[in-house]
């Protein structure tokens, strides 16, 4: 018959036991720790960026954006106000010289044309006329002049006879003063129409020369007008890639409105954005990289747009490689103006490992296959790479990955 184990024995096997389940406890903690200990203070190579200090450039660079655009495009602009009657030529197709794009109806403006050639020839036949009249009213002065000195003369034999009559006894001394006076209204009357002649010849020669200068406007207006209608058959000016054509057809456009744009695609250039921050930093002449993908191009900016739109200043690229096969038009680039530059200077990839401040702290590798954490000083950055000022010496590795989580660690071993 079983017996009760007294109350003694029940607490003395309870606390037996808790000490085993504690002393378990420890050992797994202890085993834990000392695990996470042992991987704190490792890490593995495919966790990690590896670069190599080596002797190179290095230039400081910003970070902007950038748009390809041709090197050279042509704007065609209609001409005269007219309908979009046909198209021939569609956005992206290659065009020669003298290929037509579209074609406009030029009914209206050859009816101004018409219009404007008739009121020309009625400008010339007024020339004409007015030349006629001029002319009839130039001989009517010329003629009455004449008159005047037959009536001269016959006043001056007046004259004589009044003073031969007075002398024989049969006139008076009124007679003579009479006839002199008679003579001077007459010779007075001739010196004014000599006026009126000369007047005469200069406003005639000022009549017709203006009708000539209005007829010359008529004209230029003519040759203008149809120089506009010879354009209205809108045509490619040179070889290229048609970038834009206005399809719409049956609708009105005005003078001067884009109808198309050719672009020369044998030579791209680049349009730059960058913050109005970095204006002062950005001048012309200064190199610039561009970045398609994985490929670099160089360039040279050359002008900067004098106006400042949302807090953006804009730029022109001139690439050194402007017929590139991966320059495409309105393709989106990475544009870096060049500010500064340091040659042959030790340099190692640029990574997440910098974090952008003159003086930090990297792991570097050992000949033994530890890394060991270094204070660095850094120089000049860009995209690709580092300058190291101090603390690291050419062909030592260097982890170029975050190691932000090792921050207390001295020492690290590589697995």
């Amino acid at each position: 018959m079983d017996r009760e184990l007294p109350e003694e024995s029940k607490k003395e096997q309870s606390r037996r036991r808790w000490l085993w389940i504690g002393a378990f406890a420890l050992i797994i903690a202890g085993a834990v720790w000392g695990l996470r200990t042992s991987l704190s203070n490792s890490v593995n190579t495919i966790d990690i960026r590896l670069a190599t200090a080596e002797i190179g450039n290095v230039e400081n660079t910003l970070t902007s954006s950038g748009e390809i655009l041709p090197d050279f495009e042509a704007v065609i602009t209609s001409p005269i106000t007219a309908v979009i009657q046909q198209i021939y030529l569609d956005a992206g197709a290659s065009v020669r010289s003298g290929d037509k794009i579209l074609e406009l109806d030029k009914e209206f403006t050859q009816l101004n044309f018409e219009k404007l050639k008739d009121e020309l020839e009625l400008k010339r036949n007024g020339i004409v006329k007015l030349r006629w009249e001029l002319e009839k009213s130039f001989y009517d002065l010329k003629i009455n002049d004449s008159i005047k000195v037959l009536k001269i003369s016959s006043l001056r034999a007046d004259i004589e006879n009044a003073q031969r009559l007075f002398k024989a006894g049969g006139g008076t001394r009124e007679s003579i003063d009479q006839a002199e006076q008679n003579l001077r209204i007459a010779q007075l009357e001739k010196r004014q129409l000599e006026n009126d002649i000369r007047i005469k010849q200069q406003t005639m020669r000022a009549d017709i020369r203006e009708s000539e200068i209005g007829a010359q406007i008529k004209e230029k207006d003519l040759q203008e007008l149809q120089r506009k209608l010879q354009q209205a058959n809108i045509i490619a000016n040179r070889a290229g890639v048609l970038t834009y054509v206005n399809k719409n057809i049956g609708s009105k456009v005005a003078e001067g409105e884009v109808l198309a744009r050719l672009a020369d695609l044998g030579g791209f250039k680049v349009i730059g954005s960058i913050s109005d921050n970095y204006a002062d930093l950005i001048r012309v002449g200064i190199p610039v990289v561009v970045r398609i993908n994985d490929t670099q191009l160089r360039g040279t900016l050359t002008n900067i747009l004098p106006s400042v739109q949302n807090n953006i200043v804009n730029f022109d690229v001139q690439l050194e490689d402007k017929a590139n096969k991966l320059l495409r038009p309105k393709m989106k680039v990475e544009v870096y103006p060049v500010t500064d530059a340091h040659h042959q200077v030790v340099r190692v990839a640029n990574g997440a490992g910098f974090t952008g401040t003159p003086v930090q702290e990297v792991f570097v590798l050992r000949p033994d296959g530890k890394a060991e954490r270094r204070t660095v000083k850094i120089g000049l950055a860009n995209f690709d790479f580092v300058e190291i000022k101090e603390g690291i010496r050419v062909g030592e590795r260097v982890i170029v990955s975050d190691m932000s989580k090792y921050k207390n660690v001295k020492e690290l071993e590589i697995r």
